[in-house]
């Protein structure tokens, strides 16, 4: 403020000699009364009066600075947009935003689906790629059995229709005679049936722990008497059904090329020609698996007969099985008997042979056909099914997983539900 007011000072010596005129600012002409030896105020009010002029002239500036000029600044001046018109702006560009996330995420989404068709679709042709390998490789081994056999003058049919294996254990002989006695041909029957309809059957068990002891040297005999047995090698026992089928598979597949391999109880009713008929249906079908599926109950707990005990695979304690054919009868097509043989040591046995054989095959392009003619019941449903025509390809009891009491009721229930013998040599 010093400064101020010697400036001014100094501005007052370069003045005319004429007092200046009282209109001036009040600080100049204070200022010039002073200097003229007239004081009629005392210098602390001229401080103060000129700090005030300072001030004022500070805030009037500051106003005009910041006020806005219309003529010379009306680019810078925005419109005014009142409240609507905004929240409709902002809406526009919001709804413009989405729809072009929509856009491409729909676009994002359409590519991901048809890399994943692409994958899907080649998994399938890798799968039936090695699949195809398999049965070349199994139809090689086959080829190349039938020329060494052929070499040391054993007769083993080229083709076949379809192989029946019914599994069977030692103490099972009467059940065996009640089938030889009823739905089973024996002796040059079968032999005939082989020829001509290429349809075969055998009995399929393996050896006892102690081989070539009491119980191999009955079957022994027994195949000596009617040639219907298929033997493997392997040790008879109800916790190894699942290996038993799995060595049945490979097993015939490398003596018998058929259209189809089937697998029955020793205590189940067959009808073969409609067996026959039935199948006749798929054969032109690569990859079948024909039975009465079913989803049973995984059974955690131990002493049940089905007690499984790898349950812990299936999720939690109370779910069902995957879908499966029964266990009484089933069958498969040839390229799947042939993946089963080239893929034996790798398959993984459950406790159960029928869910086994579904583990093996619910991973493969596999048609999975449920065949409710080949688990009808004993009489009377068989039997009301055949009065009206729709004779049943195999009969059995739920109760007892086979006709109950079957080599007392085999009799009865093929006099009740057995198809003609014409109709054996008829369908195919």
């Amino acid at each position: 403020m010093l400064l101020f007011v010697k400036k001014i000072a100094k501005r007052n010596k370069q003045l005319p000699k004429e007092a200046p005129s009282c209109g001036q600012r009040l600080c100049v002409c204070q200022i010039h009364k002073m200097r003229s030896g007239k004081l009629p105020v005392s210098g602390k009010t001229i401080m103060l009066l000129c700090l005030a002029s300072f001030l004022g002239g500070t805030i009037f500036a500051s106003r005009k600075w910041t006020q806005p000029d219309s003529e010379a600044n009306t680019d810078l001046v925005l419109p005014t947009m009142s409240n609507h018109d905004k929240l409709s702006t902002i809406s526009r560009e919001c709804d413009h935003k989405r729809k072009l996330a929509e856009t491409n995420s729909g676009y994002i989404m359409g590519e991901v689906m048809k890399t994943h068709q692409a994958i899907q679709s080649l998994d399938k042709s890798i799968s039936t790629l090695e699949m195809e390998l398999a049965i070349a490789r199994t139809r090689q081994k086959v080829t190349q059995n039938t020329k060494e056999n052929r070499a040391s003058n054993q007769s083993i049919p080229n083709k076949a229709f379809m192989v029946i294996g019914i599994n069977t254990a030692f103490s099972s002989r009467k059940r065996r005679d009640s089938l030889r006695e009823t739905w089973m041909p024996k002796g040059d029957k079968l032999r005939k049936l082989e020829k001509e309809k290429g349809i075969v059957i055998r009995f399929v068990i393996g050896h006892s722990a102690t081989q070539g002891g009491v119980l191999d040297r009955a079957i022994d005999s027994e195949e000596a008497q009617y040639k219907d047995f298929l033997r493997l090698d392997h040790i008879e026992g109800y916790h190894e059904l699942s290996t038993k089928t799995r060595l049945y598979f490979s097993k015939v597949i490398s003596i018998w090329d058929a259209d189809f391999y089937v697998k029955v109880d020793d205590d189940v009713h067959l009808n073969l020609g409609m067996l026959a008929v039935t199948l006749a249906k798929y054969k032109s079908r690569p990859r079948v698996y024909i039975g009465c599926m079913k989803s049973g109950p995984v059974l955690s707990q131990k002493g049940l007969k089905y007690h499984e005990p790898e349950y812990l695979k299936f999720g939690e304690e109370g779910n069902k099985y995957f879908r499966h054919a029964t266990g009484q009868i089933y069958a498969i097509s040839r390229d799947l008997a042939g993946y089963i043989s080239m893929n034996s040591g790798i398959l993984h046995r459950y406790a159960n042979e029928d869910v086994s054989l579904g583990s093996w095959l619910i991973g493969l392009e596999v048609e999975h056909v449920d065949e409710r003619s080949m688990c009808c019941g004993t009489p009377p449903e068989c039997e009301w099914k055949a009065k009206g025509g729709n004779m049943c390809v195999a009969s059995f009891d739920w109760s007892c997983s086979g006709v109950c009491n079957s080599v007392e009721r085999m009799k009865h229930v093929h006099h009740s539900c057995g198809e003609s013998d014409s109709a054996l040599w008829n369908p195919l």
